[in-house]
């Protein structure tokens, strides 16, 4: 091998390295990003069920509140509401005993 063959061979092996070192770090980058990811779905997933149940509860105040108004309208929507539950519940409570 001829010394300019060499120098060839020693250019590429330090080449080679510093990519096999480049592939290392970007695939620790990675991995460290996809645990982040995970955390940040894993907190949205939190929060989702925290409004959802923040919603219900609203829901269930603003029920609550039309009967207490003086609105006849939203009074006789919410005890439409109510009595679709009460057979909802009867439903239930009839399939249960079957």
């Amino acid at each position: 091998m001829t010394k300019n063959d060499e120098k060839l061979l020693a250019e590429f092996e330090i080449r080679m390295r510093q990519l096999m070192y480049l592939c290392d770090m970007l695939k620790e980058e990675n991995a460290q990003i996809r645990q982040q990811l995970a955390q940040k779905n894993a907190v949205i997933e939190a929060l989702s069920s925290e409004i959802d149940g923040l919603r219900t509860k609203y829901d269930n105040l603003k029920f609550a509140k039309s009967f207490s108004s003086g609105n006849e309208e939203e009074r006789d929507k919410a005890k439409k509401q109510l009595s679709k539950l009460v057979r909802d519940v009867d439903k239930c409570i009839t399939m249960l005993k079957a």
